[in-house]
């Protein structure tokens, strides 16, 4: 039993709305009896109207196909309108019906009048055998008829409230998706809820915020991975083998006035002279004078071979000879020495000292402590610098230069290297330094170079090369007199008398002829001040025998001009 229980209507059971057929003509209505829940009942002995369908036997459907019509109903009579128009009456439930078996009163039910049906056009479409939604039976797009539920009967007796219209069903929601039919019109392009839709220039604006924010954040990152990297390679030495930056090859050439262009030309004409003696032995410095393999070097650097010594000469070659003693003077610190048997010597170009001016650029070539081939390099510091280097207790073999002054290092092993100019050319022999121990001889064994340095010039070096070459003798320069050398005043003393215990003025000699007396101080030579004996001795060195000097002397309180010439003599007075 499915009483006072909801009917679920099928979509395929539901009637598609159509016209009412009226009453067969000459029928009259059935009544019915309507419960109170809605439900209509058939009263017994009612007999079902006339719908002119035609019965079917068994096994026949009708139509070939499977469908079945129905007759159209016949146009319906005036008198059969008007009756349909008047009210029905009730018509009373049967006593077995739902209601009477509970017990309730019995409820009339209305009929409903029947209308005209118009014509049913004809299908649009071939009849479907399987009654699919759209051309069979209705779909789900087709609206349900409301479903009635049978309401709970009340006590026999008791009146029932008159019936009340259906509450009108709830208006569609306005959701897009309620009774949807494919086939239906689009009401409105639908549209999404919520925020509003960006502009163009808003979504410009917010692509580039995007855009500026990851290049912002691209950049720490990089940024913080950069630095994390480089501290860590720094830290740890990079990643792999090291490999340290170098320069590629250059040119080896060099401009001739620099330092390297002097060596490379000076070089090849410098040689190393190592001396050894019965006593003692030493390492000094010469340089080719011509090529017949004459050296010009230091009288000190060769004087420990002596008479039966032994001197090696080494070339910048590498190439070695025995060399031998052509000439020495020890009041010049000059010596010349010759090898024999060695070919394609290279000799040194000489210079002019008078043209050097204090501040020119000098390199100095030697080998120091028997490091041959070494060069330094300064300026002239200053010029006829009077100084005296070597000599015994006696006095005797004492060097009087009037040297140039430089402050290239030189140190011992330096002595008897040349001292050139910024065209390579010689224009002293370095033969002194001063030390801070106070010691004047660079092989002396004293402290090293401390930018004093001092060369004979090359002007007096030639004269007495060529003497000892010539004659294997110097002649020194002299005026005649024998000089007071404890004397502590201004100037040159001649003395009382002379070292032999004869007159202190030659006679016959140049100074003798020019009037000079015992007891007479020289101030000046060729109008240049002088203040002890060893400088007045230096600056007549500097001359030639021969040679006119103009002295300036005073004899009580007077001063006197005298002038003479300059004789010869191989001592050294």
């Amino acid at each position: 039993m499915n009483e006072g229980k909801p009917t679920k209507v099928k979509w395929w059971s539901r009637p598609r709305p159509q016209d009412p057929p009226g009453p067969a003509e000459g029928a009259a209505p059935a009544p019915d009896v309507v419960t109170p829940g809605g439900a209509a009942e058939l009263s017994p002995g009612t007999a079902l109207p006339d719908t002119g369908e035609r019965p079917r036997a068994d096994g026949d459907d009708g139509h070939d196909d499977g469908d079945y019509e129905l007759e159209r109903p016949k146009p319906a009579q005036p008198a059969q309108l008007a009756e349909a128009a008047q009210p029905a009456e009730a018509v009373p439930l049967p006593a077995h019906s739902t209601g009477a078996l509970r017990g309730e009163a019995p409820v009339e039910r209305r009929a409903t009048p029947a209308t005209p049906t118009a014509e049913r056009p004809a299908p649009l479409h071939a009849p479907d055998p399987y009654s699919t939604p759209p051309y069979g039976r209705p779909g789900p797009w087709a609206p349900a008829p409301p479903v009635q539920h049978p309401a709970a009967t009340p006590p026999q007796g008791t009146a029932l409230p008159p019936p009340q219209a259906p509450a009108p069903p709830p208006s569609p929601l306005s959701t897009p998706w309620q009774n949807y039919d494919p086939w239906a019109p689009v009401p409105a392009p639908l549209q999404q809820n919520g925020a509003a839709v960006a502009t163009r220039d808003q979504r410009r604006g917010r692509v580039r915020k995007a855009l500026i924010g990851g290049a912002v954040l691209l950049a720490l990152v990089s940024g913080g991975v950069g630095g994390i990297t480089g501290a860590y390679l720094e830290r740890n030495g990079g990643l792999g083998d090291v490999e340290l930056p170098q320069a590629g090859a250059e040119p080896i050439g060099r401009a001739p006035d620099s330092v390297a262009g002097i060596a490379a030309r000076a070089l090849p004409s410098v040689v190393t002279l190592h001396v050894s003696g019965t006593a003692e032995s030493g390492t000094g410095t010469g340089f080719v004078l011509d090529d017949r393999g004459h050296i010009l070097t230091n009288n000190h650097v060769v004087e420990p071979a002596g008479a039966d010594g032994d001197i090696s000469v080494t070339f910048h070659s590498g190439d070695t000879a025995k060399a031998t003693v052509v000439g020495r003077d020890s009041g010049y610190d000059l010596a010349v020495v010759k090898v024999t048997g060695v070919t394609g010597l290279k000799p040194m170009t000489l210079g002019n000292s008078d043209n050097v001016q204090v501040g020119d650029p000098v390199v100095a070539i030697g080998a120091p402590f028997d490091l041959e081939g070494t060069v330094t390099s300064g300026i002239i510091s200053a010029k006829q610098r009077p100084i005296t280097a070597g000599g015994d207790s006696d006095g005797s073999d004492v060097s009087y230069v009037d040297a140039l002054q430089t402050d290239a290092p030189i140190n011992p092993g330096n002595s008897g290297g040349p001292l050139l100019d910024a065209q390579a050319r010689v224009i002293g022999i370095n033969s002194a330094i001063r030390s801070a121990a106070g010691g004047s001889d660079p092989d002396s064994g004293q402290a090293g170079s401390i930018g004093l340095g001092f060369a004979i010039p090359v002007n007096q070096a030639r004269r007495v090369a060529e003497e000892l070459i010539n004659t294997g003798r110097a002649t020194h320069p002299v005026i005649g007199v024998t000089l007071d050398m404890d004397y502590t005043g201004d100037g040159a003393r001649v003395g009382t008398k002379g070292g032999d215990g004869g007159p202190a003025v030659t006679e016959g000699g140049p100074g003798d002829k020019a009037g000079i007396e015992p007891g007479d101080v020289i101030t000046e030579v060729d109008g240049r001040r002088v203040h002890s004996g060893e400088e007045l001795i230096v600056k007549t060195r500097a001359h030639r025998p021969g040679d006119r000097l103009e002295l300036t002397l005073e004899r009580d309180g007077k001063e006197r001009k005298i002038s003479l010439v300059l004789g010869s003599s191989d001592g050294n007075r």
